[in-house]
């Protein structure tokens, strides 16, 4: 995902970690993009808590890290870019709410980043995000890692 993300260009208007766990992606996105917020959230307090950290031991400013079950703490918020490597051990439920979600939270020409296995529903997250945006692309793949990328539409 991190090799991936630095040559995508989207809308100015803040970054989402969905899903950040201790943080590497965000706080990475953080620092490739000095000028973006980059809000982090994740469900677990324990991973909340070492995404702090992170961001304080590596002097990374530009970051909000809360709790929020997938969207529940973002009504009425957008992003220009939502990045997820999403928890599939939480089941197909919560990472489809994750993706389809999504559409609700970018502005238009925003897009989603996922990374996600195919052995642990690539195929459907691509469908899903296809039926979700009208479009899905697959960026990069490697030893069963894609990531998939949807735009949402103006």
């Amino acid at each position: 995902m991190i090799k991936t993300m630095k040559d995508v260009a989207f809308p100015a208007k803040g970054i989402l970690d969905l899903g950040c766990g201790y943080g590497p992606i965000g706080l990475f996105a953080a620092k490739f993009w000095p000028d973006q917020t980059v809000e982090m959230v994740d469900v677990n307090e324990r991973s909340l808590a070492l995404a702090q950290n992170n961001a304080r031991t590596n002097g990374i400013t530009n970051v909000n890290i809360h709790q929020s079950n997938v969207y529940e703490q973002l009504a009425g918020k957008s992003y220009g870019l939502i990045l997820t490597n999403p928890p599939i051990r939480a089941g197909k439920q919560v990472v489809s709410a994750m993706l389809a979600g999504a559409n609700d939270h970018l502005v238009d020409g925003g897009m989603i980043l996922v990374v996600i296995q195919k052995k642990q529903g690539e195929p459907s997250a691509r469908k899903l995000l296809t039926a979700t945006f009208g479009n899905c692309e697959i960026l990069a793949r490697d030893k069963g890692y894609y990531i998939l990328k949807a735009v949402k539409q103006a």
